[in-house]
């Protein structure tokens, strides 16, 4: 340890310019819940309310094992990542990391994998910040194409993609995902990648070693893709049946504990609020115009957010 503090700066700076795309950040409590026993993410702020960026003393604060942060993957200026992460915590979720893991070696993109409490988290490095939605389109195909679950389309079971969106409207954050190399303090243990000896000099080295994918490659990995099928309305936003009055979401939402950005109202999505999660109050977005549609882009699904809301869908019609 005495090594790693000597060397803190350096290696704080070069950690920065692989993972820190935005300074946004998220934070785990320390203590656990007193109900559900676990340690959410927040985001900090100052007693005015003002929220507070992440410097280089909190990624310190984070490799020493003081605090543990959540990053957050898009730049909402450039709408770009400089990574992508594939989280998967299921039974199977291992086994479908490394068969990802393999095919990515067989397009020539490498990928670290990091432990998890129960998984694990595929990570994949730009030379440059790329178009999330490239990044999400290229990876999605890739699971779809080896029957790898994606969770957030109705399944609760599935890999989930970082970043999770493929734009972000003004105001909005996307999702956060812990970064590496920190300890969990719910597990109290640090989690590092397959590759290298459990220490941090070769942890760093594994990770400056990993091959960034360029963003000609990734263009090159899209548009070799077939062509996607017209988008269809999700089942969060299907109307009611014909002669019933539509859902509408607003008649459960407190339209003033919500904010506008761009064409949507932005809030707490209520299944979210549920499980302790959605600290910042921005995971569920209400179309404006048509306030029957809405969806939560932490991935719950209409049926989840229904129930919460007190109002579950009839049994006898999914519509």
């Amino acid at each position: 340890m005495a090594d790693l503090v000597q060397a803190m700066p350096e290696i704080v700076a070069e950690y920065a310019r692989w993972f820190v795309n935005r300074r946004a950040y998220t934070r785990q409590s320390d203590r656990a819940h007193p109900e559900s026993g676990r340690h959410y993410y927040y985001r900090p702020r100052r007693a005015d309310g003002q929220e507070v960026p992440l410097t280089e003393q909190d990624l310190e604060c984070h490799m020493t094992g003081e605090i543990t942060i959540g990053l957050y993957a898009i730049n909402p200026r450039t709408q770009r990542s400089k990574w992508m992460a594939i989280d998967a915590d299921y039974k199977e979720a291992l086994e479908d990391l490394l068969k990802l893991q393999y095919e990515l070696c067989q397009d020539g993109v490498q990928a670290g994998l990091e432990q998890s409490r129960r998984g694990g988290h595929l990570w994949i490095f730009f030379s440059k910040p790329v178009l999330a939605k490239h990044a999400r389109r290229y990876i999605h195909h890739l699971a779809t194409r080896l029957s790898v679950r994606v969770k957030g389309s109705g399944l609760t079971e599935g890999i989930e993609l970082f970043p999770k969106q493929d734009v972000l409207e003004d105001g909005q954050f996307g999702n956060a995902i812990r970064a590496p190399l920190g300890i969990h303090r719910a597990a109290n243990r640090r989690y590092w990648f397959y590759g290298a000896a459990y220490e941090f000099a070769p942890q760093m080295a594994y990770l400056r070693g990993l091959k960034r994918v360029t963003e000609g490659r990734l263009e090159e990995l899209v548009a070799a893709l077939p062509d996607e099928p017209k988008p269809e309305l999700s089942s969060q936003w299907l109307p009611s049946a014909p002669g019933r009055r539509k859902f509408q979401i607003t008649d459960y939402i407190d339209l003033g504990a919500t904010r506008k950005v761009g064409r949507n109202w932005v809030t707490q999505c209520p299944s979210c609020r549920e499980a302790g999660r959605d600290r910042g109050k921005d995971n569920l977005a209400i179309s404006v115009d048509e306030p029957q549609k809405y969806i939560c882009w932490a991935g719950c699904t209409r049926e989840q957010i229904r129930a919460a809301l007190g109002a579950p869908l009839p049994v006898t019609n999914l519509l």
